[in-house]
């Protein structure tokens, strides 16, 4: 009941930022070297908005390292995954007498923050693994073959692929055939098929680091995103 309120509390911190927490979320909380992913909606002081992610690829960032402007870096120590928060910026600590695209000069910026998830820095990665449903036969094991269903997902649900989206000229959806173990995937992708049976589905959250990392790929996976696929065995 007290998580679908707006909390009475505000924080005050030096030069004019302000922090509101609508939900709380779970768990640690963030502090500086963490790598943060974000949904987030910006909105200027007469309400328009002037960029949002909600319908796109998720947005992750180092805190306390200067990656996003100062008011992000400040407002954001102490939430929890799951948690959302209204952030006030001051210009001083967004980008102060520089117009930025949409963003006037001398600018007070108003955001809607939800994170989805805090990575620590140095931590091993290590995919998340839901079965949905357990399937019959033998597990798959690294030499083995397997054919594979699969939709990829941003943390924020927006899908990014999908083997279900590439059909033949017949109109039929085939699995992506692999051998596991000979790395033709990302290495998380790999890891998350080993101990699925035929006819069983998964879903799994591959951490940036066995994904593609850093980088990211092209203009579809950004640097260091974490991705969510649900996938199902058929062979």
């Amino acid at each position: 009941m007290v998580d679908s309120l707006i909390l009475a509390l505000v924080l005050a911190q030096s030069g004019g930022l302000s922090v509101v927490d609508v939900h709380t979320g779970s768990g640690p909380k963030a502090v500086n070297g963490d790598l943060l992913t974000m949904v987030y909606k910006g909105t200027l002081k007469n309400g328009k908005v002037f960029d949002e992610n909600s319908n796109k690829a998720t947005f992750a960032f180092t805190l306390g390292a200067g990656e996003v402007i100062k008011g992000w870096d400040l407002g954001l120590v102490g939430m929890k995954v799951g948690g959302e928060r209204k952030l006030s910026i001051p210009a001083a600590m967004a980008y102060g007498d520089q117009a930025m695209g949409e963003i006037p000069a001398k600018s007070e910026l108003f955001f809607d923050v939800k994170l989805l998830r805090i990575d620590k820095v140095g931590a091993t990665p290590k995919d998340s693994i839901i079965d949905l449903a357990p399937g019959s036969g033998k597990p798959a094991k690294n030499g083995d073959p397997v054919g594979i269903l699969y939709t990829g997902l941003f943390l924020n649900g927006v899908k990014f692929d999908s083997s279900y989206d590439h059909k033949d000229s017949s109109g039929n959806v085939s699995p992506m055939n692999i051998t596991l173990g000979e790395h033709r995937v990302v290495p998380g992708f790999e890891q998350g098929i080993v101990g699925m049976k035929v006819g069983g589905k998964r879903k799994i959250i591959i951490p940036y680091g066995l994904a593609y990392g850093d980088k990211g790929i092209g203009g579809v996976i950004p640097p260091k995103t974490d991705l969510v696929f649900i996938l199902e065995r058929k062979s």
